[in-house]
């Protein structure tokens, strides 16, 4: 069964209150929020301080992306802030493995993404450390690009490496992902998906929501998470 994680920086700023309301109410247990520092990727997003009050407004797991540079100098203040779970980017640190320490070692599960350009090659030396992987299957951007059709095979690339070592981490597939996409990367070898404007920007979010649920935990296939 896979799971649909709702990125929560697609809805209305000013009513991220009622998207968390509309979250819950569809049957989501996962909130997806992207953390950007204007360095690693153009834009700037939401930090520490808004992430503190999603974390008193829901007891719903906050995923956390961080798509900044040197992410060893503030990943533990976002588990401290209410993370759950945190994903790091390779490209964003030399540092790697000692990112993920930390993060586990404030409780939370620890991951790793990966642009559309990079290999997944290029984690090899971390694959066996990582509570998930994150392949971006678009364009990291605060306003939501277009799905990237080679992201299907990079999706069931992972899972083959996944099973080849005989791994136990989730794979996450964010970017670009609306209600057409889902079975197809669902049997790709996704467990997440991460949705934004697809949920927020239709007519009746929780209704897209939850039907995006019900194809997602329709596909019958083995899941991480």
């Amino acid at each position: 069964m896979a799971l649909i994680a709702p990125s929560i920086l697609a809805a209305d700023f000013a009513r991220l209150g009622e998207a968390l309301e509309v979250i819950k109410a569809a049957g989501a247990s996962l909130v997806h929020v992207d953390v950007m520092d204007g360095h690693f990727v153009p834009e700037i997003s939401a930090g520490l301080p808004v992430l503190a009050s999603l974390r008193k407004a829901t007891d719903l797991t906050l995923d956390v992306h961080l798509l900044i540079e040197r992410p060893e100098r503030y990943a533990e203040r976002f588990v401290d802030a209410g993370a759950d779970r945190i994903g790091i980017h390779a490209e964003a640190t030399p540092h790697v493995r000692r990112v993920l320490e930390q993060i586990r070692g404030r409780g939370a599960k620890a991951g790793v993404a990966v642009n559309p350009s990079t290999p997944l090659e290029a984690l090899d030396e971390v694959l066996g450390e990582v509570d998930f992987l994150n392949v971006l299957t678009a364009e990291a951007s605060l306003r939501e690009q277009p799905f990237i059709p080679a992201s299907t095979a990079k999706l069931r690339a992972a899972a083959q490496m996944r099973a080849d070592r005989r791994l136990d981490f989730a794979i996450q597939a964010e970017g670009g992902i609306g209600p057409e996409k889902i079975e197809s990367l669902v049997r790709a070898g996704a467990d997440i998906l991460v949705a934004g404007s697809a949920i927020f920007d239709s007519v009746d979010p929780r209704a897209r929501l939850s039907e995006m649920i019900r194809v997602a935990t329709s596909v019958r296939v083995t899941s991480k998470v």
